[in-house]
């Protein structure tokens, strides 16, 4: 067993009283692991028959299940290429329980990185409204782009902007907004014992007032009525009650209503000034099933005039050579507003604010790249298509070998009818393509997510 600190001990001692040796016995074993069916690629049902080993359902969410700590892998197992599944703590799960996401929502997502809760409310939103996924760190942020991506989402907005700017440009514009704030970890202990080695008293102090800091922003994008969900994977009072009972005083518009959930257990009232409504939110400690998390559901109650300029989908002409490209890959017609930006395309989802000026990564999703005089498909529009809006697809099983060749980036032998681009799914997924020529698919498959 891994060193914990004997501050934290002492601390939690104190806390849990006749429940710490139970607590304290929990870091004897693995950490609780668990994965998160992805509802916009594939039913719990389908995937549940698909996986080689047994699952169980998880209390904090739906559509979470509890895995053996056994398996091994699950990042390079082709249905995780595909994005039928988002590997994801069990209690993490809660935050997005809580804000209860709705298709036609407008969610923004403020700490977004690595992608486990945004790719969650997507799924709840289920291409309808708007979600916008921030992470102030850019090289964070291009992985929850990558996991945006991934899990086909079309109807986001990934960026990497402070807090401050991107919340006061959009001001009044959500209905619904998360805060899973940078915190000092404690819930995290068992799953990564480094994050043991780097915890003090003193951190915990800074990671408060930071996260504090953090809410005061995120209260300026809350429409009246809307609802803000603030979240930690910590244990820390100071981080938890203390930073919720401060923002209360300090916003009388908004209150605290109960999380309305089941799991975990009710927060405790002496850890913030002693005040009873504390109770409203959700504390979860690994005996309660999971590595640990801090719940809190806050809703505006006054006004919020402010709202963003609207964004302009204005394009000179008629884009022959972006129509060309949606019809040669997909049926039907396009979820977004097709527009170039510099050298790429992209399909806009409908009511975007204005996004000049808030670090852009992407919005909705990537149709293809400009590639001097032509436009080649891009793997991001292959992601966010169910197999039978592609015009052409390659199905292969988990049984099939040339699946695993396919993921190693290498070129894999097809039946000569198949010609040009070709969506490539596993069990009816899509997960990639390539380009068929005389019995061949050329695989596009990008190189940074390949097998080796």
């Amino acid at each position: 067993m891994f060193q914990l600190p004997d501050e934290f001990l002492c601390r939690m001692k104190e806390m849990l009283k006749e429940e710490f040796q139970e607590f304290f016995n929990q870091y004897k074993n693995t950490e609780t692991r668990a994965i998160r069916v992805n509802t916009l690629k594939s039913s719990a049902k389908k995937l549940v028959k698909l996986l080689e080993f047994p699952v169980e359902p998880s209390p904090f969410s739906p559509d979470s299940f509890l895995i053996p700590s056994s398996v091994q892998g699950l990042g390079r197992h082709p249905l995780h290429h595909a994005g039928a599944y988002y590997v994801q703590e069990p209690s993490a799960a809660s935050a997005v329980t809580v804000l209860c996401p709705a298709p036609g929502d407008r969610v923004l997502d403020l700490c977004a990185a690595p992608g486990g809760k945004s790719t969650q409310i997507a799924a709840k939103l289920q291409g309808k409204g708007l979600l916008w996924s921030n992470e102030i760190v850019k090289n964070r942020a291009r992985i929850l782009l990558s996991n945006i991506e991934r899990m086909g989402v079309r109807n986001a907005v990934v960026s990497s902007c402070h807090p401050d700017p991107l919340c006061e440009r959009l001001a009044g514009f959500f209905d619904k907004v998360l805060v899973d704030a940078p915190c000092s970890g404690e819930g995290m202990f068992r799953k990564d014992p480094k994050a043991s080695e780097e915890w003090s008293l003193a951190h915990t102090a800074a990671c408060a007032q930071r996260q504090l800091a953090i809410l005061h922003s995120a209260a300026q994008a809350v429409r009246e009525g809307g609802v803000m969900v603030y979240s930690t994977c910590t244990f820390a009072p100071v981080e938890n009650e203390g930073v919720i009972s401060h923002f209360l005083k300090e916003h009388a518009d908004f209150i605290l209503e109960d999380a309305e959930v089941s799991f975990g257990r009710p927060a405790c009232p002496d850890f913030g000034n002693g005040e009873e409504k504390l109770r409203r939110a959700r504390r979860i400690y690994p005996m309660d099933g999971g590595e640990g998390h801090f719940v809190a559901k806050l809703r505006r109650m006054g006004p919020n005039s402010a709202f963003p300029d609207a964004f302009e989908y204005v394009q000179a002409g008629k884009d022959r050579a972006l129509d060309d490209l949606w019809r040669n890959v997909c049926k039907g017609e396009p979820y977004g507003k097709a527009m170039r930006f510099r050298d790429s395309a992209v399909l806009l989802p409908e009511g975007l604010p204005e996004l000049s000026g808030l670090g852009v990564l992407r919005a909705g999703v990537q149709l293809g790249e400009v590639k001097k005089s032509r436009i080649e498909p891009a793997h991001a529009l292959y992601m966010a298509a169910r197999s039978e809006e592609l015009t052409q697809t390659l199905e292969l099983s988990l049984q099939d070998p040339r699946l695993e060749a396919f993921l190693r980036g290498e070129e894999i032998p097809v039946d000569p009818s198949y010609s040009g681009y070709t969506g490539v799914s596993v069990e009816g997924i899509v997960t990639g393509f390539g380009k068929c020529s005389g019995g061949r698919l050329k695989n596009r498959y990008p190189k940074g997510l390949r097998n080796f």
